[in-house]
């Protein structure tokens, strides 16, 4: 009996090593990484201190940074330690990677243990009333060789899919940074917009208070008064709607830091400037932009993931190739189970081919070919999209110091404007009217003013973003991004 089982073992020990030598051949196309050319440099002109020098890697990871606002700084730290949708991203990298186990698993053979007891009793009638007892313990195994790669290429699949759930949870990452800078710079807008009108409100107070003064001594008749009255309660009319603004920022602020509305009022309550940006700022070329952008590179993930899944569907296409085997004791009597003759044993080899399944193989395969198509187009577009943010960023944040410059020659003049105007009236050398047109201009302008600072800075915050900056810079949340 050992002979014939040594036998049996030597044949499928055989069987095994041809069927592994012939197992190098992995099914399906191999992944090549497409091949999409972009221009070698921006096609925006660039101006303004935007410069296309090799963008210091420590500057793009932390460029909040280059603005020189530690509670900015410390909105960002406390975001990425508290916000839900980051998290929510990390557990999604966690499932991925729990995934590609599952894949891995079905490379290797199954082993499993099991016991029984069974006791029966039967018919008087049909049986003459015997009792019977069976009591067996055992293994079972099995395996089913990866001779054609479908495993593998699952497990391919997997791999690919857990690093395009880690760059989802780096564009997160790079999304939040940039929306926390955003709002923050939005807040110090408010304030500072609100600080102008307040301003001018007090200006505007002291010429109403002036022009009902020269009524009452017959220096003016009503018309100035009335005048004067509504420009000062127009001016008031917009301080609500500009705290409204301020209260939304700053409670989105909040939320992005995974607090209640309201958490960061006091801290953020003290008016300061808005954060000036550099005077220099490296831009580098299209070419490292598409390789630092994690939208990007997760498209090319999937697309990886996608062409493995192909291989999948072809392995269908072959036969299948498994080894089972069990090992045990079985005997009537639970005294007799460990005994020499209880022992029992199986080895088998089963091959099982496709022959007719309705064409529903070669349509998988079509199916899974499409969706690669389709994972390249997405891919292409994203590679597009990506050059158009960057620049219409580019444009933008130009633009806009531009635009700051010369509001800001604006507001000089029309300061220069509404004192004249404000000294002629006084002196009565003019109407009321040329102070009214002065002062409404020097409040659009000034009102202006703070809006463009603070448009600057928000555009240079999306340019960062747009060349995916900061997605590599800080701890993420345990366990969200290991290379495991």
């Amino acid at each position: 009996m050992k002979r014939t089982f040594s036998g049996y073992v030597s044949r499928l020990s055989l069987i095994c090593g041809l069927l592994i030598l012939t197992g190098c051949a992995t099914v399906g196309p191999d992944y090549v990484r497409p091949d999409t050319s972009v221009s070698i440099t921006w096609h925006t002109q660039l101006k303004d201190g935007l410069a296309t020098d090799e963008i210091d890697p420590k500057t793009l990871a932390a460029w909040w940074s280059t603005l020189n606002d530690p509670e900015l700084s410390s909105l960002i730290d406390r975001a990425v330690a508290g916000n839900l949708d980051l998290k929510k991203a990390g557990s999604r990298v966690r499932e991925a990677r729990a995934r590609r186990g599952l894949a891995r698993a079905d490379l290797f053979p199954t082993l499993d243990a099991s016991g029984n007891a069974h006791r029966s009793r039967s018919s008087e009638d049909t049986g003459g009333g015997m009792t019977i007892e069976l009591y067996s313990a055992g293994f079972d195994a099995g395996w089913e060789l990866d001779v054609f790669g479908g495993v593998r290429r699952s497990v391919e699949a997997s791999q690919a899919d857990l690093e395009a759930s880690r760059e989802d949870l780096h564009d997160v990452l790079v999304s939040l940074l940039a929306e926390v800078a955003l709002n923050y710079v939005e807040v110090r807008t408010f304030q500072r917009r609100l600080s102008v009108v307040e301003a001018n409100l007090a200006v505007q107070d002291e010429t109403y208070q002036l022009t009902i003064w020269r009524h009452q001594a017959g220096l003016s008749d009503e018309l100035a008064v009335q005048q004067a009255r509504y420009n000062f309660e127009s001016t008031r009319s917009q301080i609500p709607t500009l705290r409204t603004g301020l209260e939304e920022a700053m409670n989105r602020i909040a939320v992005l830091l995974g607090e209640q509305p309201g958490k960061v009022h006091e801290e953020l309550k003290n008016t300061v400037a808005v954060p000036a940006a550099p005077l220099k700022v490296a831009v580098g070329i299209p070419a490292d932009a598409m390789r630092h952008r994690p939208d990007v590179r997760r498209a090319e993930r999937n697309l990886a993931a996608q062409t493995a899944r192909i291989g999948v569907a072809v392995a269908e296409l072959y036969p299948k190739f498994r080894l089972s085997g069990a090992i045990g004791l079985e005997a009537l009597s639970a005294g007799n189970l460990f005994s020499a003759g209880s022992q029992t044993h199986s080895l088998g080899a089963d091959i099982t081919l496709p022959v007719f399944h309705g064409g529903a193989i070669r349509q998988n395969i079509e199916v899974q070919s499409a969706l690669q198509e389709q994972y390249l187009i997405v891919y292409e577009t994203t590679v597009l999209s990506a050059l158009e943010e960057v620049e219409n960023a580019i444009v933008a944040y130009a633009g806009e110091q531009q635009r700051r410059q010369s509001l800001s020659e604006a507001t000089i003049a029309a300061q220069k404007a509404a004192d004249l105007a404000q000294y002629k009236y006084q002196s009565g050398l003019s109407d009321f009217s040329n102070v009214l047109d002065a002062q409404r201009s020097l409040l659009s302008l000034q009102d202006q003013m703070a809006q463009s600072s603070g448009v600057v800075t928000s555009n240079l915050v999306r340019l960062y973003k747009a060349l995916g900056g900061g997605w590599n810079s800080l701890a993420l949340p345990q366990g969200s991004d290991d290379k495991k």
